[in-house]
């Protein structure tokens, strides 16, 4: 049997990581997927991914590790982020799998200048995501942007069709099937993450504080 390695839930950075933790939210970030494989050693690896994307960076990371190792990909449901993860390596998608493909999206403040520079930035991040569904379909980056803009959803069967995923999963019992769970919870509001830092640095700091004074009392 090969070694599982779970993709679930939102992909965020390293950081990010002990907040989800600390709420008890399942999710993945780069740091998870380098353990894992350097504990595989030479071991055979399969990926399951069920995650509706997250942080493009941590993505692109999590893809690279994939693509330089001899895993393979089983998805149950890969959207967003999660998807161009899927086209990192041999793939397989359940019968009831889902992809889905879309822009990248950000927030953003200020004049017009700003705005109109974050379109530019989110253009060309778009495109570097777009560059691993080249690599992986052979469509073109006119193509796949146009697939993007239309935020497109793929069936198993699609998915395999446009050439995301190589084939979809047989199962030699039907009645043990595996079923789509997906969820659509998205990553933590930026406005909860911020806040769950400052109050970590505040308590650091505190405790900080008090061993100081606990020194100079002795």
């Amino acid at each position: 049997m090969p070694k599982i390695i779970d993709i679930k839930g939102p992909i965020i950075t390293n950081d990010d990581k002990w907040i989800y933790d600390w709420f008890g939210i399942a999710s993945c970030c780069p740091a998870d997927i380098r353990s894992q494989l350097e504990d595989a050693a030479d071991d055979s690896v399969q990926v399951v991914i069920n995650s509706s994307g997250g942080d493009i960076f941590a993505a692109s990371e999590i893809y690279d590790m994939l693509a330089k190792s001899k895993a393979t990909i089983k998805v149950i449901f890969a959207a967003s982020a999660a998807s161009y993860i899927a086209c990192a390596c041999s793939s397989e998608i359940v019968p009831t799998g889902m992809l889905m493909i879309h822009n990248v999206s950000s927030y953003a403040a200020g004049d017009y200048n700003d705005m109109a520079h974050e379109s530019e930035v989110l253009l060309k991040a778009s495109k570097a995501v777009a560059t691993a569904y080249r690599l992986k379909t052979g469509m073109t980056e006119d193509e796949l942007i146009g697939l993007m803009d239309d935020e497109t959803w793929l069936t198993a069967d699609e998915a395999v069709e446009k050439g995301f995923i190589d084939k979809v999963a047989e199962y030699s019992n039907r009645s043990k099937e595996v079923k789509l769970a997906a969820s659509l919870n998205g990553l933590i509001p930026d406005t909860i993450v911020k806040q769950m830092r400052n109050e970590k640095a505040q308590l650091t700091a505190k405790i900080d504080l008090l061993k100081r004074k606990e020194v100079e009392n002795e």
